[in-house]
């Protein structure tokens, strides 16, 4: 039976952590941080930093389970291994069903939307080139492993590019500090800029969503003792530090007042510094950018579906490694359909905020896997161990709660309805579960029947 090749090695590891991070957040999210934080550069800058932080305590921590356990399926694999298989199922059934396959839609959906901004196109029309990213995505990473990085590769090379350069032009000409002392700093740290910090935190958390993915491609990482720990480290780092430049160029270009008041800083930063006409060259930076982060999730998702299936909790086909290809093909073609689906209904953009903060549920679930395995394997032999043991878990699974509890409360006042619909869409993976487990009992019977017989 073909079984899944290592073929992916540090710098396919490292350009896939940035790539699947950075999305069309770091374009629009600034603007809606510094106003949180009263349009004062110094907080809003710091919850760029601590976000920053924070993502790196999960690095480094997810760096250790994926050198102890380096397996498909990355944090589905440490949560079934360590906290049982219903818990690892329901990750991985809300993985499919809403969070990557909704991401994945609604990223196809937001590149015809920015396509829109170029050229003038129908309804008809902007749904099916969503639908045709996803097929084109969904094609190259059928093809192979190895083809799927090398597009991520170079798209998120791309992209990156595009903003050191686009952040350079804004420091260069922009003048938005003059007259911005007294905008540095509040007078005074009261309880508002702390409820304001910590919305803040929320959407920059948001913007650094994504470098936990690579993980789920653990068993095709060339040397991944080595690899995963090293990739992490440089590509969370590189992440903190292209947010933070992104950010100081937009306040060089705009000033505070204008970033907090700009829905698209990058647009708005450009059209400030040079011209208009310029802002429709980071509108082709975000269409490149969208692809990058649809690719990392089509890459990597998928990997998730995989090893259920290999449990025997997911649709069988999903197990099968194409001959040719050596990639899981149903897999892959599986949630690109159901995402297409979500994309022509048009209909699952706003209940997907309300599903997607569960994740950090699982994210810091898995994060605590590394308690079992040190009292598990006391002795073994680590070629990497997570530094500042045990507070560096300690700290990222209490923001990931923290996080979950503060999301979860403004959703529900937000909208009772769609929290519990999204609630719900969870939920209905504990009887699917159970069904799945009796089938691939019943499997497991017939198997070992004429065995014993």
């Amino acid at each position: 039976m073909t079984k899944l090749a290592r073929v992916l090695g540090l710098r396919d590891l490292t350009l896939l952590t940035m790539g699947a991070v950075i999305g069309s957040g770091i374009f629009l999210v600034p603007g809606e941080v510094l106003k949180q934080v009263g349009g004062r550069i110094a907080p809003a800058l710091l919850v760029w930093l601590v976000g920053g932080i924070l993502s790196l305590l999960g690095a480094l921590t997810y760096g250790e389970l994926s050198v102890v356990n380096p397996k498909t399926g990355g944090l589905y694999v440490h949560i079934r291994d360590c906290f049982g298989r219903l818990p690892a199922f329901l990750f991985g059934w809300t993985m499919f069903f809403a969070i990557s396959s909704g991401t994945v839609a609604t990223l196809a959906v937001a590149f015809s939307d920015t396509l829109g901004q170029l050229l003038p196109l129908s309804t008809l029309s902007s749904k099916l080139i969503a639908l045709a990213m996803i097929a084109l995505v969904t094609a190259v990473n059928v093809r192979g492993t190895r083809t799927g990085a090398d597009v991520q590769n170079w798209t998120t090379a791309i992209k990156v590019g595009a903003i050191i350069i686009m952040s350079l032009i804004l420091l260069v000409l922009g003048r938005g500090f003059v007259g911005a002392n007294e905008s540095v700093w509040p007078a005074r740290v009261d309880g508002s800029l702390a409820k304001g910090f910590g919305l803040a935190m929320i959407a920059v958390l948001w913007a650094y969503e994504g470098w936990q993915y690579g993980t789920f491609s653990a068993g095709e990482i060339i040397n991944p003792k080595r690899n995963f720990p090293r990739a992490f480290l440089l590509g969370t780092l590189a992440l903190i530090a292209i947010y933070l430049l992104t950010n100081v160029a937009y306040l060089a270009a705009l000033g505070p007042e204008g970033v907090a008041q700009s829905k698209s800083a990058a647009a708005a930063s450009l059209t400030a510094v040079l011209n208009p006409a310029a802002a429709k060259l980071i509108t082709v930076a975000i269409m490149i950018s969208i692809f990058s982060a649809t690719n990392s999730n089509v890459l990597t998702s998928p990997r998730i579906y995989y090893a259920m299936a290999e449990d025997g909790l997911f649709f069988r086909r999903l197990a099968e490694v194409h001959p040719r290809f050596g990639t899981p093909a149903f897999a892959i073609v599986a949630g690109s359909l159901w995402a297409s689906a979500l994309a022509v209904s048009g209909s699952f953009n706003e209940l997907l905020a309300y599903v997607v903060f569960s994740g950090w549920l699982f994210y810091g679930l898995a994060a605590a896997s590394i308690f079992v395995y040190r009292r598990r394997m006391p002795k073994a032999e680590r070629a990497y161990s997570v530094p500042g043991y045990p507070f560096t878990p300690l700290l990222f699974i209490l923001a990931a709660v923290v996080l979950v509890i503060n999301t979860a409360v403004a959703k529900f006042e937000e909208s009772p309805k769609r929290t519990a619909i999204a609630l719900g869409v969870i939920l209905i993976g504990v009887p699917a579960y159970f069904i799945w487990r009796s089938r691939s009992e019943v499997v497991l019977d017939a198997v070992q029947a004429p065995e014993e017989a």
